[in-house]
């Protein structure tokens, strides 16, 4: 599927569960590695891709994937904002910069057992689940019980991303390690 000019890069655009996120799914890659996310545009300055999300009115964040770009807008008029946004990527990938200079964010190791097995679950089952709404979950820590982890992309502010912490990622992991007491987001 993927093509050999950039300038025809195919972009399909995906509502996510959050109404103030879109996903952007494209043919190529975006990262070669780990995700990057931009919440705001004082923070992207190693991506000029993201710099040039910010660029357009109403953008307040910006969150990279594999294959992939989420953007946040303030009042989410998505149908006029949708083929800018288009058009920005189409044009970043024609331009030949960079997504991002530097390697993208990994996930914290873990040092016990448990915590290996969490991040196992969480990188085999959770994050690629959570990347299909166009967002990411990330280990921070683990410690008296409780798990903590970051929401980004489209789970960061989402409605739904407490529901999906509690109901989805607090049971599984709960079935895999009964010592766990809870999931919180940090």
């Amino acid at each position: 599927m993927a093509t050999s000019d950039a300038s025809n890069v195919m972009i399909r655009p995906e509502p996510t569960p959050n109404p103030a996120s879109m996903r952007f799914v494209l043919d190529r890659p975006v990262l070669e590695s780990g995700t990057a996310d931009f919440p705001d545009r004082a923070a992207a300055e190693r991506s000029p891709l993201a710099l040039r999300l910010f660029g357009l009115t109403g953008v307040t964040g910006v969150f990279l994937g594999p294959n992939f770009v989420t953007v946040t807008a303030e009042d989410a008029a998505w149908p006029l904002l949708r083929p800018q946004v288009m058009e920005a990527l189409r044009a970043h990938f024609a331009a030949g910069e960079a997504a991002l200079i530097g390697e993208g964010e990994a996930q914290a190791e873990g040092t016990g057992q448990i915590e290996q097995g969490i991040i196992r679950v969480i990188e085999e089952e959770i994050r690629p689940a959570v990347a299909m709404d166009g967002g990411d979950v990330v280990f921070a820590s683990y410690e008296g019980g409780v798990v903590r982890l970051r929401l980004r992309g489209s789970c960061s502010g989402c409605p739904s991303a407490l529901f999906t912490l509690k109901m989805g990622i607090e049971r599984r992991l709960k079935e895999e390690f009964p010592e766990i007491l809870s999931v919180e987001a940090v």
